[in-house]
């Protein structure tokens, strides 16, 4: 696979291949990587089996009114990823992080729609930072030592709740525009109860963007609801560990949303 520098735009022939026209746009977020070149939105592949498996499920999604995805692109010759680039169609819209309950909304409707998808082989092998953190937040992996973590983990009990693909990063990654049902995009998937997407959703939300901690006890029906916020939250601080991101600063962030969270009730 072709090495791709950060906001090094798709050559010309890549972006032919998958029906751009155009000069390549550098698009808002996605880490400074997401080109759109006309009606298709490019961007640099990670993990070529889990983009060529994301590509095949999202592309045999049906409509509905709770959300929408953006449709992946084949290249000229039928393939899902090509020279280290892969395609999408361009959507209208933009996240709006403050929408919480739309976003949740948005994103458990997403997960019952690929429910019966089987557990992809890529997840259980990875080993980025994110999925290191995700077995943190689920006991299958010692935390870094560290007196926030460990008062999180010490909050926790096992439960009984089947698993599914979710989508782990729902909170930037849902997109709003007028006339068209919510997109969901950038599709993180892990292995986990069908609620750990929105806890997260919704902890991000706490963490980052001025959602009030007293909406924390809001369930949204979901089973398991102060295990899978616990959950959600080790998963964060696990992943700025891992990063080199954690400081004072992140752990006074993060402080009022664990003990509000540690005060809710199982």
């Amino acid at each position: 696979m072709v090495e791709v520098t950060r906001s090094v735009p798709p050559p010309v022939q890549i972006a032919g291949a998958f029906g751009g026209v155009g000069v390549p746009e550098l698009l808002p977020g996605g880490r400074g990587l997401t080109w759109r070149v006309g009606d298709v939105v490019l961007r640099p592949t990670g993990d070529v089996v889990e983009t060529a498996w994301k590509s095949g499920v999202l592309s045999k999604l049906g409509k509905f009114s709770e959300f929408s995805v953006p449709r992946p692109l084949m290249d000229h010759e039928g393939s899902w990823v090509r020279d280290g680039w892969h395609a999408m169609e361009w959507v209208p819209g933009a996240p709006d992080e403050t929408r919480v309950d739309d976003i949740v909304r948005a994103g458990l409707s997403f997960q019952e729609a690929i429910a019966s998808e089987p557990r992809p082989s890529f997840i259980e092998a990875s080993s980025d930072p994110w999925s290191r953190a995700d077995r943190i937040a689920w006991g299958e992996t010692a935390p870094p030592s560290d007196s926030f973590l460990e008062r999180l983990e010490s909050e926790c009990v096992s439960i009984a709740a089947s698993h599914q693909v979710i989508h782990g990063d729902l909170l930037g990654n849902v997109m709003f525009a007028e006339g068209h049902p919510p997109f969901v995009i950038d599709w993180a998937p892990y292995w986990r109860p069908s609620g750990f997407g929105a806890a997260i959703a919704v902890v991000d939300a706490a963490c980052w963007h001025g959602h009030p901690v007293h909406e924390l006890s809001r369930d949204f029906g979901m089973e398991h609801w102060r295990q899978l916020l616990l959950r959600a939250l080790l998963f964060r601080t696990a992943t700025l560990h891992l990063l080199g991101y954690w400081s004072e600063d992140q752990r006074r962030r993060h402080a009022p949303v664990a003990e509000a969270i540690i005060a809710l009730r199982d």
